[in-house]
C-alpha cells in the first residue's frame, strides 16, 4: 500500500464527549454526541452522501448545472445480539435539473450515475457494505 492509498484522520478529545477530527490536509470536523453536533454516526452517514454526491455530481453536472441537489441518507439504529449497528440505510437522491438539451441529458444519466456509485464508486458505501475489518490498538 502506497501513501496514495492510506486514509488517515485523527481524533483529538477537545471536552467531555466533544472532539475534532482532522486529516493531513488541513480539514476539521467537530464532533460529539447528544449536542446539535454531528454525532459519529451521522457522520457516516455524512459520509455515504458525501461519497455519492461526488460520484453523481461529478458526471452530471457535465451536462447541466441542478437547480437543486440534495441527499438523504437514512438507518435504523438497533442494539441486538451483534452489538449497537445501523440497519436498513437508504440512500434518496433529490435531484433538480432545468429544462433544456443540457438538464434533458442530466436527468437521462442520473440513474445510471446514481446506480454505478451504489455498485461501484462510492468507497464508503461499498465499504459499509461488503463490510471490512476494523481493528483498534492501544499504545
Amino acid at each position: 500500500m502506497t501513501d496514495q492509498d492510506l486514509r488517515r484522520v485523527t481524533l483529538t478529545r477537545d471536552s467531555l464527549g466533544r472532539y475534532t477530527v482532522r486529516n493531513g490536509r488541513g480539514g476539521s470536523i467537530t464532533t460529539s454526541s447528544g449536542t446539535e453536533e454531528l454525532s459519529p454516526v451521522e457522520l457516516l452517514l455524512a459520509g455515504i452522501a458525501g461519497c455519492t454526491a461526488v460520484d453523481v455530481d461529478t458526471v452530471t453536472t457535465r451536462r447541466a448545472e441542478p437547480d437543486s441537489f440534495e441527499i438523504e441518507v437514512t438507518a435504523d439504529k438497533v442494539r441486538d445480539e451483534q452489538g449497537n449497528h445501523l440497519k436498513d440505510i437508504e440512500v434518496t437522491f433529490r435531484v433538480r435539473f432545468p429544462e433544456g438539451e443540457g438538464g434533458d441529458a442530466a436527468r437521462e444519466i442520473l440513474p445510471t450515475m446514481v446506480r454505478r456509485s451504489h455498485e461501484e464508486f462510492c468507497t464508503v458505501s461499498r465499504t459499509v457494505m461488503l463490510g471490512a475489518t476494523v481493528t483498534a490498538h492501544v499504545e
